[in-house]
């Protein structure tokens, strides 16, 4: 049986988003689900199962770096931060989503 063709769509809105959160500031790992959250108004809850892969993954492509720092709770944790390349894929895979979400509207909307 073929995988659904969702889970690229799901994998693909989530590195969007963790680009997006970063954008804003370098965040470690449980930072950048909680901020995901409160910006979507918890509608969207990112697991750590799915958001840490994602990370690397961002980092594989040289869109992300990676730190060790101490957390506000004087815990030690890897800070994550966008790259120059990480803004110009942000860019473009939020360009893509434009028109993903557009096209995905149009069929919606047919009757």
């Amino acid at each position: 049986m073929a995988e659904p063709a969702g889970s690229d769509v799901l994998r693909g809105t989530l590195d969007l988003l963790i680009l997006k959160t970063l954008s804003l500031e370098p965040m470690h790992g449980w930072g950048i689900s909680q901020r995901i959250q409160e910006l979507s108004r918890g509608l969207l809850d990112v697991n750590q199962g799915s958001l840490y892969p994602a990370l690397q993954r961002l980092e594989h492509r040289g869109w992300v770096t990676s730190r060790w720092g101490t957390t506000e709770n004087n815990r030690k944790a890897r800070y994550y931060s966008l790259t120059a390349r990480g803004q110009q894929g942000l860019t473009h895979e939020a360009e893509d989503w434009r028109r993903y979400a557009g096209a995905v509207g149009w069929i919606l909307e047919a009757t």
